[in-house]
């Protein structure tokens, strides 16, 4: 469109005054008869009315509360909202002079200059002011998931922006901490303190599924897995400045561990040493950790022997460092370690609680998640450490795989062993950063060592399958749901191998006594061959994809005749048991403190080994 200068130029040579003042004469004639003054007068009154109204209507806009977006989109594309208060005033008449004068601001890049400083916005808030109003002061992605911001790394972080997290991708895998039996590969990390959080991955390797563990996890840690019971509250409340500074002193200290033996153990043989007598041993002074089942409690029951309390395993080729509870809590801190397995993997997370309940200053800040003082009959346990935000927990699955029960013809119940289904509770343990499993123990008993009607497969029912072969069916469904539900970067899983029994002149039910054991087996040739369940074992796990770390326990307590609760595994009798006392002894079980505490000294040292395998992601308190 021309301009006013171009529009009013003189055609025959004329000035522009002249021309000028001849249309602004036309315009007040037409103004003279009454029907158009009348007209003009009312045009010129509504358009001022409606200036003023939307000049003065309330605004969507916190910042420029005097205009209506409508005034605002027309001075926005160029200048930047105000952000106070002193401000407004300048901003409305400039809004209504724009409004009327639309080019008058594209001509003043001065004035979004000034507004965009004083404001802090960037210029991809100013492209898009026309539609959109300014943002919140304080809006940042830590508002959205304030449970992500990491307790350990202070700042934004982008991870925050979503509800998924995602770790690191794996390393290189290398073969780690031998043993006489298998070999188990490690993916390394770079970050030894660090912690993940776990991905469900199918066995392509693709991910299916993201578990995202926060603080709900934490406090809900058992009701999340079982909705059916009440709610457990468990307060863990973030670190003030002082303690920050004593964790970042565990952390050093948990560095220093690491370095301190993560070269003289990595090529170590873990499971092939000796018992020797160590006056600094136990670990925990008998007596002294009340979360110890009756069961295990032989010197409280009444066992007048200590000497088997002192006995230290030691490799050959390496010494095994001596459990620290404070360095392996620290370790722990914002991770899931879980038991899963039969009773002798009950007796192992005992142990490992008391070592570690014995290492906190405030043990009234250890507990267990539903306030259990028992540990036998319920399916699950969880104990929480709040000062590091970490739990310790157990889960009974003496198979592995499912118990169920099923309906013959004769409409009669019968049990049997789903060996194609893993056990139920893999749902609520399926995100925990470190996984214990063992089974075995029942695999002896009459009715699995039969085989007779009992082990199932879909809607099939063996009418007689070899234990063998059951065994191997449900360990290769257990191994199958660990490549699709655990990331090998983001978790590490052990298998802790058969435990020794030592019934003499009989089995658990028919009179077999260990009572009279003091010593442990010095002369090897007095050794049980190796089970052949455990050969089934290794040849699983070498077929797997995920690397699974074998511990081999079962030489070691092969030498531990002495170390049993046989008669001493309860307080009190029954009238019955009185009677005949000898026929009622434990010779599978160990008694606490003693020989399960030695595997939680291989595990400590198989961590300080392997932690750098996990991620980066920590689990927020």
């Amino acid at each position: 469109m021309a301009s006013d200068a171009v529009k009013y130029t003189p055609i025959h040579g004329g000035t522009t005054t002249t021309a000028a003042a001849a249309e602004v004469k036309s315009f007040f004639s037409a103004l003279k008869p009454r029907k158009t003054s009348t007209f003009a007068y009312a045009f010129v009154i509504t358009f001022v009315a409606l200036t003023l109204f939307f000049a003065f209507s309330p605004s969507t806009n916190s910042s420029s509360p005097w205009f209506s977006n409508i005034f605002s989109s027309f001075s926005t594309a160029t200048t930047a909202p105000p952000s106070s208060d002193d401000n407004t005033s300048g901003s409305h008449f400039s809004s209504i002079f724009s409004y009327i004068i639309p080019n008058a601001t594209s001509t003043n890049p001065t004035n979004r200059s000034t507004d965009a400083t004083s404001n802090n916005t960037v210029s991809d808030v100013a492209k898009n002011s026309t539609l959109q109003s300014p943002a919140p002061e304080n809006r940042t992605p830590v508002a959205k998931n304030a449970t992500f911001v990491s307790p350990i790394v202070n700042g934004t972080n982008p991870v925050a922006k979503n509800s998924t997290l995602q770790a690191p991708a794996p390393g290189n895998p290398t073969p780690i901490a031998k043993n006489a039996t298998f070999v188990s590969p490690v993916t390394k990390g770079t970050n030894p303190t660090s912690q993940p959080l776990l991905q469900d991955k199918s066995p392509t390797g693709s991910s299916n599924q993201t578990r995202t563990t926060t603080t709900d996890d934490v406090r809900n840690q058992t009701t999340a897995r079982s909705p059916s019971k009440a709610p457990v509250s468990v307060d863990l409340t973030a670190n003030s400045s002082s303690s920050t500074v004593k964790q970042g002193d565990s952390v050093s200290s948990v560095k220093q561990e690491i370095e301190k033996w993560s070269e003289s153990l990595k090529d170590c043989e873990f499971f092939d040493g000796e018992w020797i007598m160590d006056e600094t041993y136990p670990l925990y002074k008998p007596g002294s950790c009340k979360l110890i089942d009756e069961q295990f409690n032989c010197i409280s029951n009444g066992r007048p022997d200590k000497d088997f309390q002192k006995l230290k395993w030691k490799p050959k080729k390496c010494s095994l460092p001596r459990l620290n509870g404070g360095i392996l809590l620290e370790m722990l801190r914002g991770r899931r370690l879980v038991f899963v397995g039969d009773s002798l993997n009950r007796n192992m997370w005992e142990s490992l609680v008391c070592i570690l309940k014995g290492s906190v200053k405030d043990e009234s800040k250890v507990y267990e998640a539903r306030g259990r003082h028992h540990f036998r009959g319920e399916a699950e346990y969880s104990f929480v450490f709040q000062d590091y935000n970490c739990t310790v927990e157990f889960f009974v699955s003496p198979f592995l795989v499912q118990e169920t029960e099923i309906v013959d013809k004769k409409g009669t119940k019968k049990e049997t062993l789903r060996l194609d289904l893993v056990g139920k509770s893999s749902e609520q343990y399926k995100g925990a950063d470190i996984i214990v499993f063992n089974t075995g123990h029942w695999w002896t008993h009459e009715k699995t060592s039969k085989g007779e009607d009992y082990y199932q497969e879909g809607s099939n029912v063996y009418h007689e399958l070899a234990v063998l072969e059951a065994f191997r069916k449900a360990l290769t469904t257990w191994g199958r749901w660990v490549e699709k539900n655990v990331h090998p970067d983001k978790s590490l899983v052990f298998f802790r191998g058969y435990s020794a029994s030592h019934f003499s002149g009989g089995q658990w039910n028919s009179g077999g006594a260990c009572d009279s054991e003091t010593e442990p087996i010095k002369n090897e040739t007095y050794l049980t061959p190796y089970p052949s369940k455990m050969k089934v074992l290794e040849r699983v796990l070498r077929g797997m994809r995920t690397p699974v770390t074998y511990l081999n326990i079962t030489r070691l307590t092969d030498y531990r005749k002495d170390g049993h609760p046989s008669v001493y595994r309860k307080h009190s009798l029954s009238d019955k048991e009185k009677k005949t006392p000898l026929l009622y002894q434990d010779c599978s079980h160990w008694c606490l403190p003693g020989v399960p505490d030695s595997w939680n000294e291989i595990l400590y040292a198989e961590l300080l080994v392997k932690l750098n395998q996990l991620g980066k992601t920590r689990r927020n308190p």
